[in-house]
């Protein structure tokens, strides 16, 4: 006769190649992409802003900082690419430098968002109960402010510092990623291999590294493509409000906030930066949403 326990064992732990290799069979990015050019397009879009960003240096004609009272507001033309600012500071520069600030911020927040939400949200809906409950309602305390609205009384109450922009929007994020992952960590700790683990007596913070975890970062993957085209936006509009990034460093919204008090003598100065902003924000979005309609088996049965 066969032993309970033995019939319902946990699998043997998966390895860390094993766990990656996991992890990309469930996206299936390279697949999703060939039957989806919308979400191609934004995976283009992203990797063209990315390389952009990343090689500003290279790429930019002009020091984004460097001014020239002779060629204020100058339109489009050989030498100024997307025309100059008030300043004769030449528009493509500091749009390229700008999109590293927006990346690199963006992309700070949503790792040190993404690691404390997952982390509170695998607790969550791993353990349940009274941590789940005390967990989640500070969650919703949280949600319950605009997105903005926060990020805004955070920045003013610290100080417009990079520092305290990066730990404003983390704490506006940290929400997202911890429903996200415990929705997704209540489902698989109810699955029979789980319970199996917990029965033969493996500690809980393997069963959760070994077998919870590597089942939710599909999701996790989604909401972090997602979360990166939300904090550009706060992140701009904080900018645009005076509480982003500190000049002189370049900065999307700051170039909005000051091209606008021109715009009946150019456009250009404000309409740079809100391209950038726009084409960034919908490569990530396209992304986003072709990640997550390729995880969702109703979809892709209808597709």
């Amino acid at each position: 006769m066969v032993n309970q326990t033995e019939a319902i064992a946990p699998p043997p732990p998966l390895t860390r190649r094993a766990r990656t290799k996991r992890l990309f069979g469930q996206l299936r990015l390279l697949d999703t992409l060939r039957r989806d050019k919308i979400g191609a397009i934004g995976a283009v879009l992203v990797v063209v802003m990315t390389s952009l960003a990343l090689f500003a240096p290279w790429v930019a004609p002009f020091d984004p900082l460097a001014m020239s009272s002779g060629n204020r507001l100058v339109s489009p033309s050989t030498t100024f690419l997307l025309g100059s600012d008030e300043a004769g500071r030449d528009l493509l520069s500091r749009a390229l430098y700008g999109a590293r600030t927006s990346l690199v911020v963006s992309l700070t927040v949503v790792i040190i968002a993404g690691l404390v939400g997952v982390t509170l949200g695998l607790i969550s809906g791993y353990f349940r109960g009274i941590i789940d409950g005390v967990t989640m309602r500070f969650m919703d305390i949280i949600f319950a402010f605009p997105t903005l609205l926060l990020a805004l009384a955070v920045v003013a109450t610290l100080g417009p510092e990079v520092r305290n922009l990066v730990i404003a929007l983390s704490i506006v994020f940290v929400p997202s990623f911890a429903r996200v992952t415990r929705g997704a960590a209540l489902a698989i700790s109810a699955e029979p291999y789980v319970e199996a683990a917990r029965s033969v007596g493996v500690a809980n913070h393997r069963v959760i590294s070994r077998y919870v975890l590597p089942n939710v970062m599909a999701p996790i993957a989604v909401q972090f493509t997602i979360s990166l085209a939300n904090v550009i936006l706060v992140e701009a509009s904080l900018g645009y409000l005076g509480l982003g990034v500190p000049p002189p460093t370049p900065s999307w919204g700051a170039m909005l906030a000051s091209g606008k008090s021109f715009i009946e003598l150019s456009m250009w100065p404000s309409v740079v930066p809100g391209l950038f902003i726009m084409v960034t924000v919908l490569g990530f979005n396209l992304l986003g949403d072709s990640l997550r309609d390729s995880l969702d088996p109703r979809l892709r049965l209808r597709n």
